[in-house]
């Protein structure tokens, strides 16, 4: 039987673990404080909330303060909402055993839940870069899958190299943990429970060169088919097939990932919740669910969870399903692909074996760039980075609307770049790219991204530019676009 929290006379004492800033946050705070009292227990699955309303005034706060955080928590998966049910509190899995002091080996949980058969005989492939080497340089570069590396923080790295360098025992530049430095999946592990939700320990989390190399271990010693979502990166299908794996393709739509559509014998599903790549779209909460009903591995792509422009960032699906998601990141959107530096955050039963195939990969990854990037972090330097990226991405996804105010460009206001898809009727994708290609400009096409036959389109890539090149990239990109636009018949003559 569901309990009415108000209507019962259950009191819950939100108030007690409920800190509310004199300024700004009180919506912040409390999203995480019914967080908190989900994954406690103390708010079991099933248990009707109060109104907005009652729950507004009980707190002493505005209700579009509570109706904001409801909104945020069923995004996330926390709660439900049904007609004439009010707000409930959605089905969680199992708690995560909270963090710890991290040690120097992984800590292997029985699992859960069951997970997918692991690989004995798992390829060697090992992982390769995501981009080749350009053969020159656009005059326009409007490639996606990179920031503007002018805007890299070049002093905030000096510094915390020279920090690094200064204070370090020589003992750091001998062998490394296969999982990464512990100073970095420290500071990884509490900068990810409060920027996207995940919840993990520094022993669950591998330091990666980044998501190719984060899929090519999971591909290795996880047996079975991998559902990869339709259209998604076609680069990545491409690993997990040469690591012996069969791809199914996972289908899209406006509300993200069909993940009612996931079989019962595919091994993992390869997903990309907060921004769905490329059409741009969150997976909506009744989406969520099914996939953790679904019960099978999910792997999280959480490849620009940070840019989100029109409301706070979705949190992570793995908040909801610790034991069931991988949770893979990188700093190649934040940072630059060339620094090569990722994570994982992986559940209990799997640490084992994707540890070792680490090891076999290729040792561990460059231990001078982990520190670094791990002193940026506890100073929250790399915290300023993303602030000041954020506002500098947003006014050019702006610009670029505003600039083709009748483009077809789906997706919400998120991410690094843009998908245009091209109407029907007018030019296909070939002849624009190379309309493209002869006015200097540098895109992607669209089409590969689809398993089967692709919708024509092209991928913007609106972050790669420096700040001063980005003005004449979109004009040069409006005024080709202008010139492929397919013209109205003229109206025949009655006469």
């Amino acid at each position: 039987m569901r309990e009415d929290w108000a209507g019962s006379g259950v009191d819950l004492h939100l108030e007690w673990h409920l800190e509310l800033p004199a300024q700004g946050g009180r919506r912040r705070a409390l999203e995480e404080a019914l967080r908190r009292a989900v994954r406690e227990g103390r708010l079991p699955h099933g248990t009707r909330l109060p109104s907005s309303r009652a729950l507004a005034a009980e707190l002493r706060l505005s209700r579009g303060t509570v109706s904001a955080a409801y909104d945020q928590l069923v995004a996330e998966g926390y709660l439900t909402t049904r007609p004439g049910s009010g707000t409930e509190i959605a089905a969680l899995p199992p708690r995560l055993p909270a963090i710890g002091p991290a040690t120097s080996t992984p800590a292997i949980s029985p699992p859960a839940m069951p997970i997918p058969a692991v690989s004995r005989n798992a390829p060697a492939t090992r992982s390769r870069s995501a981009a080749p080497e350009p053969e020159s340089v656009p005059v326009h570069d409007l490639r996606p899958g990179q920031p503007d590396l002018s805007a890299f923080p070049a002093r905030a790295w000096m510094r915390a190299t020279r920090h690094v360098l200064d204070t370090a025992p020589a003992a750091v530049l001998g062998p490394c943990d296969p999982r990464g430095r512990i100073e970095l999946r420290t500071a990884l592990a509490a900068y990810l429970a409060r920027t996207r939700g995940v919840r993990t320990t520094p022993d669950l989390i591998v330091v990666t060169t980044g998501f190719v190399q984060a899929i090519n271990l999971l591909a290795q010693v996880v047996e079975g088919p991998f559902a990869m979502e339709d259209p998604g990166h076609d680069f990545y299908r491409e690993v997990v097939r040469r690591a012996g794996r069969e791809v199914v393709p996972l289908p899209v739509d406006e509300l993200g990932a069909r993940t009612g559509a996931l079989a019962s014998d595919v091994a993992a599903a390869v997903v990309t919740p907060a921004h769905q790549y490329p059409m741009g779209v969150p997976l909506h909460p009744s989406r969520r669910l099914a996939l953790r009903e679904w019960g099978g591995l999910i792997v999280e792509d959480d490849y620009d969870g940070e840019f989100r422009y029109d409301r706070r960032p979705v949190g992570a699906f793995q908040g909801t399903a610790p034991e069931q998601a991988v949770y893979c990141g990188t700093t190649s959107e934040s940072l630059g692909p060339g620094l090569r530096l990722g994570w994982m955050a992986v559940p209990p039963a799997l640490i084992g074996p994707v540890t070792e195939a680490k090891r076999y990969a290729d040792a561990h990854t460059e231990v001078l760039g982990q520190l670094v990037l791990a002193r940026l972090i506890e100073t929250h330097a790399y915290d300023r980075h993303i602030r000041a990226a954020r506002l500098r991405y947003r006014r050019r996804l702006e610009l670029l609307r505003a600039r083709l105010p009748h483009a077809c460009l789906p997706g919400v206001a998120a991410g690094l770049r843009a998908l245009l898809l091209l109407p029907s009727g007018g030019p296909p994708e070939a002849e624009v790219l190379a309309a493209c290609e002869r006015a200097g400009i540098a895109l992607r096409p669209a089409s590969p991204l689809w398993h089967g036959e692709g919708r024509d389109g092209l991928l913007i890539g609106y972050a790669a530019p420096s700040e001063r090149a980005y003005p004449r990239a979109l004009e040069a990109l409006a005024s080709t676009l202008a010139r492929r636009e397919p013209r109205a018949r003229p109206a025949r003559s009655t006469g």
